[in-house]
């Protein structure tokens, strides 16, 4: 077995993320010996079920699909620990295993921008997307976003006008065109950026994937700008995220009669950064990506609102993880008080509520990346005591 195949294997275990994966690779000799093990050693690794099962009777079919795909010139897999596996986002704790890519791997080592927002937005929104993302594009700034409808596209289209760099983040896997609207864009983004996901190839748009997917696009940027959004939205949690792991979040504020501008509102009282040109958004990257200066000074900036700006204060940031965390589904409800306030590892929660194991895993990553609950050692998980 070759190591392309070891990783494919591995993507295809369910919930599986960096930090559960780097304390095993510890203990093996590399990825190979890794797949290769018994279930017993895998066992006495401290790896889970859901991952002895898979690793022992893996389907063969899907891992030929996988390298079938692969076989395509821009096809690509970029595995965690590789040179073109973006460096920020290997930082985070429930970083990606690996990355299909669909394109030019070479673009995730760029410095990026991310910016999201409405699948509704007003027209002036998708301008202020367009104009943003095309002048950050210029100056140097790959821009970054999730291919839905709406901002994103928009700020895709615009770094593409832009002449610049654009990576799209899916939440699907990469051979299944959603939403299809965008199969037109998503080809073109291809053809000069990339088109990424963590998830394997026949993975369907499942609601459960895009918050996965949006720790992906604020954990590769070096910020993240929202451009409209309502008070509770995917944008919201994707710039909660960005706050969680360290990075600048930005939003442009609106009309007050605009819905789609109080999710933008809120995070500037939280402690974004308000932005009305991108100078505003210079001024915070600057210290960590001082290489854009000199493509900033060739371009015109754009404009955004009407009031005053006023930056974001130091040691803020963070604040803006507490802003509405969305209303948990009843079977969400149901996973923690199964996992009660002692630590409990998927096997104990499948047992308790019946759930498959992909459900479980997928459940218990919505609910870490909410501050719902805690990743402890071992591959348990506890409830958060609010």
């Amino acid at each position: 077995m070759d190591e392309l195949k070891a990783w494919l294997m591995l993507m295809r275990v369910p919930g599986v993320h960096a930090g559960a994966l780097r304390p095993l690779l510890e203990q093996h000799a590399s990825v190979t010996a890794l797949v290769r093990a018994s279930p017993a050693t895998l066992q006495a690794s401290g790896a889970s079920a859901s991952m002895i099962n898979a690793l022992c009777a893996p389907n063969a079919a899907l891992l030929q699909q996988d390298l079938r795909w692969l076989d395509h010139p821009s096809h690509h897999f970029v595995p965690i620990g590789s040179a073109n596996y973006p460096a920020l986002l290997a930082d985070l704790p429930d970083a990606p295993v690996g990355l299909f890519v669909h394109g030019d791997p070479d673009v995730l080592s760029l410095p990026q921008l991310a910016i999201v927002g409405s699948r509704n937005p007003t027209a002036a929104g998708s301008d202020n997307a367009r104009q943003f993302a095309a002048h950050l594009a210029r100056c140097g700034l790959t821009i970054t976003s999730g291919l839905a409808i709406g901002i994103d596209a928009a700020s895709h289209r615009g770094a593409l006008e832009g002449g610049g760099k654009t990576i799209a983040v899916c939440g699907t896997g990469l051979d299944i065109a959603y939403p299809r609207a965008n199969a037109e864009l998503a080809a073109e983004i291809a053809s000069s950026g990339a088109l990424v996901s963590e998830f394997p190839l026949g993975a369907p748009a499942a609601k459960s994937n895009f918050p996965r997917r949006n720790r992906i696009i604020s954990g590769m940027a070096l910020g993240t700008l929202v451009v409209e959004a309502a008070v509770q939205s995917g944008s919201l949690i994707t710039a909660r995220l960005a706050a969680e792991q360290g990075r600048e979040v930005f939003a442009i504020p609106g009309s007050i009669h605009n819905p789609m501008a109080r999710g933008c509102h809120q995070l500037i009282r939280q402690g974004a950064t308000l932005v009305e040109t991108a100078d505003d958004i210079f001024a915070e990257l600057r210290s960590l990506a001082g290489t854009l200066d000199a493509g900033r000074a060739s371009a015109s900036t754009p404009a955004a609102g009407k009031s005053g700006a006023t930056a974001r204060r130091a040691g803020k940031a963070t604040e803006t993880a507490a802003v509405f965390a969305p209303v948990l589904d009843k079977e969400y409800e149901i996973l923690l008080d199964a996992l009660g306030f002692e630590p409990a590892s998927v096997d104990v929660l499948i047992a308790r509520t019946g759930l498959k194991a992909d459900e479980v895993a997928s459940m218990l990553l919505i609910l870490e990346l909410e501050a719902h609950i805690d990743a402890c050692p071992g591959g348990l998980y506890v409830r958060r005591v609010r």
